[in-house]
């Protein structure tokens, strides 16, 4: 993996002609199968998806989320507006589905973002991701793959990992259904959510402060290249092993005096 160190991206830069630029410097030429991993904040930048928090006029509804959850009413205005369904929060963070996975605050991201303003989530991750692709591929003229890359937390667990938000030029979620373990046992639910830990892996060098690296190559992944950009996969709420027993046991209340 090579961290790649650009010049702090602002609303309306080409994303490619900054990546072709940094790469230079750093010495590196991709070659066929290369994976370029981008944070989601410098691509929502670069695609003016920034706002200005004065700009915004919160709604009833936003005042009184804001309030409960701890979080701006101007930015909780925001995320009403970004997201699909919102389902509650704790101090700082409202739950949400936004693009179909679950996401804090709509992916609204204030980190990396000029003082009083916020970066929206692109607003489609896989033609981005393609876009960016095809002029990486025109100018170096090989086969490489893209990823828009966000970070979040796993139930019950502290710290942040990485999610694939749309990929272009390989296959996100390998289906491993079939395969056999080391005694020989058939693999019955198992699929393999490469982008997601190719973002993963990428965190490690991007950070989320103020490394200015946010884009991260790597090489020699073991994935499926493939001359498109595939949907990412997701399930429903109801055949989420996580989120389907949480909604099945609020509505029996099998959780009241569990232990």
């Amino acid at each position: 993996m090579f961290g790649i160190t650009t010049p702090i991206i602002k609303a309306g830069d080409d994303i490619v002609q900054i990546l072709e630029a940094s790469l230079q410097a750093a010495g590196l030429v991709p070659v066929d199968g290369d994976i370029f991993v981008l944070a989601e904040s410098a691509v929502g930048t670069a695609e003016n998806r920034i706002v200005k928090l004065a700009s915004v006029k919160p709604g009833e509804k936003a005042r009184f989320l804001g309030e409960k959850y701890g979080i701006d009413p101007r930015e909780m205005e925001l995320v009403l507006q970004e997201c699909d369904e919102l389902f509650g929060g704790v101090p700082g963070a409202a739950l949400t589905i936004t693009k179909g996975i679950l996401s804090p605050n709509a992916g609204i991201d204030a980190s990396n973002a000029p003082e009083g303003h916020v970066v929206l989530l692109p607003k489609d991750p896989r033609k981005s991701s393609e876009s960016i692709r095809k002029g990486l591929e025109q100018h170096y003229s090989c086969r490489l793959g893209v990823i828009i890359g966000d970070s979040r937390t796993q139930p019950l667990r502290l710290g942040c990992t990485g999610i694939a938000l749309g990929v272009s030029g390989f296959v996100p979620v390998e289906d491993a259904r079939g395969t056999v373990d080391i005694y020989g046992k058939p693999l019955r639910l198992t699929y393999k959510a490469a982008a997601d830990n190719l973002v993963s892996a990428a965190e490690l060098l991007m950070g989320e402060a103020g490394e200015r690296v946010p884009c991260v190559l790597i090489r020699g992944a073991p994935v499926e290249m493939v001359d498109e950009s595939p949907e990412m996969p997701t399930i429903s709420m109801e055949g989420c092993m996580y989120f389907g027993n949480i909604i099945k046991g609020r509505k029996e209340g099998t959780y009241e005096g569990s232990r």
